[in-house]
């Protein structure tokens, strides 16, 4: 249960430290929609675990939300920085089958959705290293070019 909480807040704290506000704005977008799915189809659905605690084993919970926060990572800041929050997010997931609580199904639904719900919304982060500029006055044209390094 750590890695549910840590994953998102993790990922999420990342964009503030980069200073990306339009992903910090992404992944709360994904975020939502991903919890909006994932309980959503686990109070219609209604299947039971594997274990016989209740009927809400489908789609897998912490396989979304794990999912959905590295697919996050990899889509907006690329594939290298993703593979720790892939592996912990494949570790939460085999951990929930070896716990009894999931099947293979339920976590191929959470992957869907939690990979889904990211690329619904995700952009890859693009810094701005470059501006391109345009004025005119009286006649006169201006036309700029600024590089960051």
């Amino acid at each position: 249960d750590v890695i549910l909480f840590v994953l998102p807040a993790a990922t999420l704290a990342t964009t503030f430290i980069a200073k990306d506000k339009e992903g910090s704005w992404q992944f709360t977008k994904a975020f939502l929609i991903n919890q909006a799915l994932t309980f959503g189809l686990k109070y219609t659905v209604n299947k039971e675990r594997p274990d016989n605690s209740d009927n809400l084993s489908f789609p897998s919970g912490h396989t979304s939300t794990t999912f959905q926060s590295a697919s996050f990572i990899h889509r907006r800041y690329g594939f290298k920085k993703s593979i720790p929050a892939y592996l912990l997010a494949g570790f939460t997931s085999y951990s929930r089958v070896q716990a009894d609580k999931h099947d293979g199904w339920d976590i191929l639904g959470g992957v869907i959705i939690g990979v889904g719900s990211t690329y619904i919304f995700t952009t890859p982060y693009q810094q701005e290293h470059m501006e391109l500029t345009f004025n005119s006055f009286d006649g006169n044209y201006l036309l700029g070019f600024n590089f960051k390094f």
